[in-house]
C-alpha cells in the first residue's frame, strides 16, 4: 500500500514540475488534462504526507518515552497515544482514497422521472424522487 502511495506521491511531484512547465502552460488541452489528474491525486497526496509526518512523530515521541525524565516520559506517551490513534485514521483514510474511482462517474446521464399506474401516489411518489 505504501509503495503505491510513494509512486503516487512521486506523479503528483511530476505533475507539478509539468504543470509549471512553458511548454504545458502553451497548450490548454495538456494544461487542463494535467490539472485535472493533479486535483484527483492531491487528496491521497495530502493525507500520505501527513500520515508521514504523524509516523515520525511518533518515533520522536517514543525517543522521549525511553527517557530518563519521569515527567517528559509521561508526556510522550500521552502524545504518542493520540498519535497513535491519528495514524490508524489516516491508515483508513488512505484504504478509502486508494480504491479505484469508476469510469462512469464523470459521465452525465438523463433520468426520466414518470408516475406509472397507481394514480395519485405514483405521481406523489415520482414528485418526491425527483425532489431527492
Amino acid at each position: 500500500m505504501f509503495d503505491k502511495l510513494a509512486a503516487t506521491e512521486r506523479q503528483y511531484d511530476e505533475l507539478i514540475r509539468l504543470i509549471g512547465s512553458v511548454e504545458v502552460q502553451n497548450d490548454p488541452a495538456e494544461f487542463r488534462k494535467h490539472s485535472k489528474t493533479l486535483a484527483e491525486i492531491q487528496p491521497t497526496v495530502d493525507a500520505f504526507r501527513e500520515h508521514q509526518a504523524v509516523v515520525r512523530d511518533i518515533a520522536q515521541a517514543e525517543e522521549i518515552a525511553s527517557s530518563g525524565d519521569p515527567e517528559m516520559r509521561e508526556l510522550a506517551q500521552e502524545e504518542l497515544k493520540a498519535l497513535v490513534a491519528r495514524r490508524e485514521a489516516l491508515v483508513a483514510d488512505l484504504k478509502i482514497l486508494l480504491i479505484p474511482k469508476d469510469p462512469n462517474d464523470e459521465k452525465n446521464i438523463i433520468l426520466e422521472i414518470r408516475a406509472g399506474t397507481g394514480g395519485d401516489e405514483a405521481a406523489l411518489f415520482a414528485s418526491e424522487l425527483f425532489r431527492m
